[in-house]
């Protein structure tokens, strides 16, 4: 039986006087993730809190959040340092670093051994525009650690395509760091989150910044949760673990994928391979009609 042991660190966003704030809060929570944990999962753009080191910040307008790449240096080195002292892969969220001339809201994931690698949000919610974010054009998983892992930033788990390309490259697991405003918003994301893992018997790990420093930075809402298929042998809500909302907190739970794989054969629904199943169907019909003709 493979069991995956997953830490969703739901992260409080805090005025700081610096960079060494932000470094305590996560040190800080870190230690609430147990040491047999195999991912550890923090979420987007929660180091947003850092732009209130700058003494203009509460006049500063949207574009102020192009000023967070001016801590990708100390911040990888934070969490390339977790990784390696802990033993443990760590799928920091999310963070707005310059590339060149542009933007991009980028996941890295942290190994032990001090490798990295990276998602750039590939679909930009239309409120980041303001941001001058560009969006990026790769959808990779990533054998790291006793899963196949993709990940896909919060307005990401709202586009099926994402999830479903993720899961039929192999993906047994998608990270899905958010950041959202409102309520409307969280649940946006939450229930897309639980469908993509309905129609890709796949386990989703939802993990919201929340926040409340005050205008300009918005307010973040959210509930963190490990999410599976509504089906045996999981819970028939499908929620494996799941946090309080806007608490600060770790939720730790563990998965099985032999219990993933046996579902997709046998399990009341098997939505993975029946989308398989029935893909030349969907190619006699719009729109995939006229994207094949294109």
């Amino acid at each position: 039986m493979t069991n995956i042991r997953i830490s969703a660190v739901q992260f409080r966003a805090e005025r700081v006087a610096g960079f060494e704030d932000f470094e305590r809060q996560v040190r800080g929570l870190m230690e609430d993730v147990p040491l047999d944990s195999d991912y550890v999962l923090f979420p987007e753009l929660f180091t947003v809190g850092l732009l209130t080191s700058f003494p203009d910040w509460e006049t500063a307008g949207p574009s102020a959040m192009m000023r967070l790449d001016q801590f990708t240096d100390p911040f990888k080195k934070l969490f390339a340092d977790l990784a390696a002292q802990r033993g443990q892969i760590i799928v920091a969220g999310s963070h707005l670093e310059k590339r060149g001339e542009d933007y991009f809201n980028v996941s890295t994931i942290f190994q032990p051994n001090g490798d990295m690698a990276e998602h750039k949000k590939s679909h930009i919610f239309p409120a980041e525009g303001k941001w001058k974010t560009r969006e990026g054009e790769e959808l990779n998983v990533f054998d790291i650690g006793p899963a196949r892992i993709g990940i896909a930033i919060c307005y990401e788990a709202e586009i099926p395509e994402v999830a479903h390309i993720l899961s039929r490259q192999g993906a047994d697991i998608v990270f899905c760091p958010s950041y959202t405003y409102t309520e409307f918003g969280f649940w946006r994301v939450r229930h897309c989150a639980q469908s993509r893992s309905i129609e890709n018997q796949i386990y989703v790990v939802h993990c919201p910044t929340i926040c409340d420093i005050g205008k300009p930075i918005d307010s973040g809402y959210g509930r963190s949760a490990i999410l599976t298929p509504c089906d045996t042998p999981w819970t028939a809500n499908g929620i494996a673990v799941e946090a309080d909302t806007n608490v600060q907190t770790v939720i730790t739970g563990t998965v099985n994928l032999d219990a993933l794989y046996e579902n997709r054969k046998t399990g009341a629904a098997t939505t993975y391979n029946d989308r398989i199943r029935k893909s030349g169907m969907y190619a006699n019909h719009a729109p995939y009609t006229q994207e094949r003709s294109n």
